[in-house]
């Protein structure tokens, strides 16, 4: 029997099992590093976990375009806290592994007068280049975002950025969240 638990790809020695936990680890720790840069405005840090030639919005391109993209992005507030909890890592081969990510995020608005909260997921790909894991590509979902002192409702304060980061909404983002309620209505 195989077991699919962490992805379709299967190591066949013990040097591919091995290697299968480090880049687990070295995975996990690219999760960790990217909240910490991000709430710490480390830009250089943060756009060097990535891809050298990551793609950023419909038209640019490295590592370059996304610190000048992320600076603009976190610029629109003040503090930031990002705590990374569930991840979720799926291997398609030695070299390429996707994740998903829960995170529960804070940020300062002093523009808004709000200290905002919320619940979002990075749904992601890493890939290994020159020995380094590093993230292909990120995608933000959210669940809310709300002031600290609101109760979230579903879908509340999706896409507070606009400008600059589409958000799709969890849980209806789930392939099967729908089906399951089509088995359930009446």
């Amino acid at each position: 029997m195989v077991d699919e638990r962490l992805g379709g790809w299967q190591p066949a020695t013990v040097e591919e099992r091995l290697d299968r936990m480090e880049s687990y680890a070295a995975i996990q720790q690219l999760v960790s590093r990217y909240a910490r840069a991000l709430d710490a405005r480390d830009m250089d840090t943060l756009v060097a976990l990535f891809h050298p030639d990551v793609r950023v919005g419909p038209d640019q391109r490295g590592r370059e375009a996304l610190k000048v993209w992320m600076s603009d992005v976190m610029s629109q507030m003040r503090t930031s806290v990002h705590l990374v909890a569930n991840h979720v890592i799926d291997f398609g081969d030695a070299d390429h592994a996707t994740g998903v990510v829960y995170c529960r995020d804070e940020l300062e608005r002093p523009d808004r007068d709000q200290w905002a909260v919320g619940a979002i997921q990075y749904w992601d790909e890493y890939v290994r280049v020159e020995g380094e894991w590093c993230i292909n590509r990120r995608s933000l979902y959210r669940w809310y975002m709300v002031d600290a002192l609101q109760r979230p409702s579903p879908g509340a304060g999706v896409n507070p950025f606009s400008d600059h980061i589409r958000e799709r909404l969890l849980p209806d983002a789930y392939p099967t969240w729908a089906a399951f309620w089509d088995t359930r209505a009446g």
